[in-house]
């Protein structure tokens, strides 16, 4: 598995390694073994407007400019920023990703 491992879980991370050993023998399929991947990712952390404005701020980005790299309106980052709305689905992933990967794994 490329993805990081819930923290802390090594039983988890043993049936996980199971589960792989499993499929390669062909007794789990395709399908089966990305349900085992899912359930051993980590969580993505909900964002609060301060946590987007810091974010925000290391990349050196405007609420604009990091709408079009989310795929999203400048009012909706604005909105997430002041609290009235919180980011979910795609735009939570992508923050994420932005988070820990960088501005370069979204470009």
């Amino acid at each position: 598995m490329t993805s990081k491992m819930k923290d802390g879980s090594r039983l988890l991370a043993a049936v996980h390694e199971t589960a792989q050993d499993l499929h390669v023998a062909g007794f789990i399929d395709k399908r089966r073994m990305r349900h085992f991947d899912a359930l051993c990712l980590d969580p993505i952390p909900a964002y609060t407007g301060e946590g987007i404005r810091a974010l925000r701020a290391r990349y050196q980005l405007s609420q604009t400019v990091l709408a079009c790299v989310l795929n999203t309106s400048a009012s909706t980052v604005r909105q997430w920023e002041i609290g009235v709305r919180r980011p979910s689905g795609p735009s939570l992933k992508l923050l994420s990703i932005l988070d820990h990967k960088g501005l370069d794994a979204l470009l």
